[in-house]
């Protein structure tokens, strides 16, 4: 009978929210007898080169490493053939094309974070916040041409509470990702698992966010903008102008009550409070950063920084 140990496995990814799902398989017992993940990019004031998660965790472990500047390359697909894989693995990596997601015989297998048909794209865990989603979670699929369309293996369901950020779910995710990860490929060696067509539905796209799309709409429904702003926070983070003050607003608190134009727009105590005036109540800002200093909560900001109302 094969073994997940048995099965030869090419890992591909980028960032920390794929080291879970390696390291959740490494530590399975799985064999992973290569590793692609993007080049090093030069950051930082220095410009000095930095290595992607994935990579670090790759050396450390001594597990064999590609990082192929295109995937294309006739050199990185030799080397990729070389490894000669029973199942290539991806998650949080760039778009394959099909010379690489169709070279092992078990085919490619991509980890999304959502409830895959809802929230194709590159920002699943954002826009099911921003859209107040109760729940949410991950997806094992299978990769074709159509991205996020291929047909689904396992699904993990994770809830989402009321003042949960992006960066918070995002953590929940990862974890849960590697688990569901570690279950799939057990499933397809056992061959418990018996691939499902994803609905062909609309609506519920998650395309990748812009600085552009982060503009806070004070004049919006109060649910809408805490949704908003916690599903951006704590990156790209929510941004808007107070007073020619320019912030970004990681967490608020909602203050949902009568409002009408003789209200005055934004209500502060210079010591405690600030407040912007919403649709149906006030946004009462608990965590910004304004603009060239650090993060700080409310008080600690008023203490050093007043308003002139």
């Amino acid at each position: 009978m094969v073994e997940l140990k048995d099965l030869r496995v090419v890992f591909m990814g980028t960032p920390d929210f794929a080291v879970a799902s390696l390291d959740a398989l490494v530590k399975a017992g799985a064999n992973i007898v290569g590793v692609v993940t993007g080049p090093d990019k030069q950051a930082g004031r220095g410009m000095k080169y930095t290595e992607t998660a994935v990579k670090k965790y790759a050396v450390n472990h001594k597990l064999p490493l590609l990082q192929p500047e295109k995937l294309r390359n006739p050199i990185f697909l030799e080397e990729l053939k070389k490894w000669n894989a029973d199942v290539q693995i991806v998650v949080a990596f760039k778009m394959l094309p099909e010379i690489v997601w169709d070279m092992p015989p078990m085919g490619t297998i991509n980890l999304h974070g959502s409830l895959l048909p809802k929230y194709r794209g590159a920002a699943p865990i954002n826009w099911a916040i921003i859209n107040g989603e109760k729940e949410t979670g991950v997806t094992t699929f299978q990769l074709k041409h159509e991205i996020d369309t291929g047909n689904i293996l396992v699904k993990g369901i994770l809830p989402i509470t009321e003042n949960e950020t992006a960066g918070e779910l995002h953590d929940q995710m990862m974890v849960l990702g590697g688990k569901v990860l570690v279950e799939t490929i057990q499933g397809l060696i056992t061959n418990t698992i018996s691939p499902q067509p994803q609905d062909d539905i609309e609506g519920y796209p998650a395309p990748k966010i812009f600085k552009e799309d982060c503009e806070i709409n004070w004049n919006s429904d109060l649910d809408k903008i805490h949704n908003f702003i916690r599903g951006l926070a704590p990156y790209p983070a929510a941004t808007t102008t107070i007073l020619d003050r320019q912030f970004k607003i990681y967490k608020i608190e909602k203050e949902i009550t009568q409002v009408d134009t003789t209200n005055p727009k934004i209500l502060c105590d210079n010591k405690t409070y600030l407040k912007i005036k919403t649709k149906n109540g006030y946004a009462s800002i608990l965590e910004l950063q304004q603009l060239g200093k650090k993060a700080m909560n409310i008080q600690d900001y008023l203490r050093g920084n007043k308003f002139e109302l």
